[in-house]
């Protein structure tokens, strides 16, 4: 391998030659190659064709190298997910590859994605590139952009080494990246800065978190902050913070607090202080989430709040990458029996993947029966209208993990968490190797990570009879493998 670098604008540009013929441009004048670890010779399969890849969630590649089970600092590995936003019909997913960059993917859809080369690395070795955030600053209150018709996509992150709060910034629609030459803009040290625009007092808010709390900062233009001094506390990590409306009416809306473990409150905010209204209970219920953001700038186009998260804890076996998204979810705001509650559910856009589904109506499954449901290869998307009745139990086997199913509860991977009333509808995401459940329209969800030994999906009614009222089961085509099945 060799490198060389030279310096444009102030930002040092590495390119690599390496055996593969790639490029990679990077911001912080710090070659990356130290970070990759070892190399292995050993290829599991050409790339997103490897025997574990996920074939409808995301992942990342190796630029680089061949190596098996990445670890943190190491390519192919993800985990916080950074600075979601949507930008000129473009969706930009970044997440952070531990420390020391923001690995970056686009996407028109948010079920299609290419990833890029990684969006920029840290200033210098060691001193971390950490979660953080982007806007499009469409005013250039930053003065970032010499061009008032290209306003900048801005991201905002720390730095490892506790110096403070930095920023980034691309005039490209974030294929280059140069670090703001006055960094820090803040000397903070805490972490994970959210910021967005609050419109009703034309100021930017950022919330950061540091000593198990956020604190609130607001600025006019991106670079200079005030601390406000109304802290929210007992937090943890990875803010999230917007508003939606109650049950679709946007006269009425609310702000949505979400932290770092996926726990969420409501509540309202002046601009400068947020008020919870409610106690703080779990966006999903499964092992695996974790780090959740969800896109800006969508609501300018169709009105969604779309979610992901770094499906944590996912390890593959001899695989060349490590971790996974979750599956992009809408958020919304429902009235229930219990109160206002965040429902998640898939995005429409999952539609896209379907092949001919196999379909079953007003099925009553006897004690004990199990129905064999056999779909070809191993991604599917049920949807089923069930009427479990107190004391029963109907049981999903997907190839060999349960999903279990009463009256009022549901179990994927946890343990049960009931609903305000009883279940009625569940949807299944199944990938190589995740299974994400939803009942009742996202009152509840649960994603999970899982490596399944057997083939097979069947449906199981136990101690009294149960009813399906209806049941489709789409196999899905991989958005890797041109649009084939698995």
């Amino acid at each position: 391998m060799r490198s060389g670098g030279k310096n444009i604008h102030g930002t040092t540009v590495l390119v690599l030659g390496v055996c593969l013929g790639l490029q990679l441009n990077c911001c912080g004048g710090n070659s990356p190659s130290g970070l990759l670890g070892g190399t292995n010779s050993e290829a599991p399969g050409p790339l997103y064709r490897e025997a574990l890849r996920p074939q409808f969630h995301f992942t990342a590649r190796q630029w680089t190298v061949h190596q098996l089970n990445p670890h943190e600092r190491q390519e192919g590995w993800l985990n916080d997910l950074n600075g979601l936003i949507y930008y000129e019909g473009e969706f930009h997913l970044f997440a952070q590859r531990w420390n020391r960059c923001w690995i970056h993917a686009v996407s028109r859809d948010l079920v299609h994605w290419t990833e890029l080369e990684p969006a920029f690395w840290e200033e210098k070795l060691d001193s971390g590139a950490q979660s953080g955030t982007c806007v499009i600053d469409y005013h250039n209150t930053s003065g970032l952009s010499a061009d008032q018709a290209v306003p900048p996509m801005v991201a905002f992150w720390a730095r490892g080494d506790n110096r403070g709060q930095c920023l980034s910034y691309s005039l490209d629609h974030g294929r280059t990246w140069r670090h703001y030459d006055k960094n820090p803009i803040l000397v903070h040290p805490e972490r994970d800065p959210k910021v967005f625009w609050y419109a009703p007092s034309n100021h930017w808010v950022m919330m950061l978190y540091g000593d198990g709390q956020y604190h609130v900062l607001t600025s006019s233009n991106l670079l200079s902050w005030k601390d406000e001094k109304k802290p929210i506390r007992d937090s943890f990590e990875c803010p999230d913070f917007f508003e939606l409306p109650v049950d679709g009416h946007r006269d009425q809306m609310k702000w949505v607090l979400i932290q770092g473990n996926g726990n969420y409150s409501i509540g309202s905010f002046d601009g400068i202080e947020f008020k919870e209204e409610t106690v703080r209970r779990p966006c999903d219920v499964g092992p695996n989430f974790y780090a959740t953001q969800t896109w800006e700038n969508v609501e300018t186009g169709d009105g969604r709040r779309i979610q992901a998260a770094w499906m944590r804890g996912s390890t593959f076996p001899d695989m060349p990458f490590s971790q996974q998204v979750t599956f992009p979810c809408q958020l919304t705001l429902r009235s229930t029996a219990n109160g206002l509650r965040i429902f998640r559910e898939p995005i429409r856009e999952i539609t896209t993947l379907h092949k001919e589904p196999d379909r079953w109506t007003n099925r009553i499954l006897k004690a004990n029966e199990v129905l064999p449901l056999e779909p070809s290869g191993r991604l599917f998307h049920i949807q089923a209208e069930v009427s479990i009745p107190p004391g029963a139990k109907l049981t999903f086997d997907i190839r060999g993990v349960p999903v279990i199913l009463t009256a009022k509860t549901i179990e994927s991977g946890a343990a049960p968490v009931g609903v305000a009333d009883r279940i009625k509808t569940v949807e299944l995401l199944v990938d190589r190797t995740s299974i994400e459940a939803f009942v009742n329209g996202g009152e509840i969800s649960s994603s999970r990570f899982v490596l399944p030994k057997e083939n097979g999906v069947s449906v199981k009614a136990e101690q009294e009879a149960v009813t399906i009222e209806s049941l489709a089961i789409y196999p899905l085509k991989s958005v890797w493998l041109d649009g084939t099945g698995d």
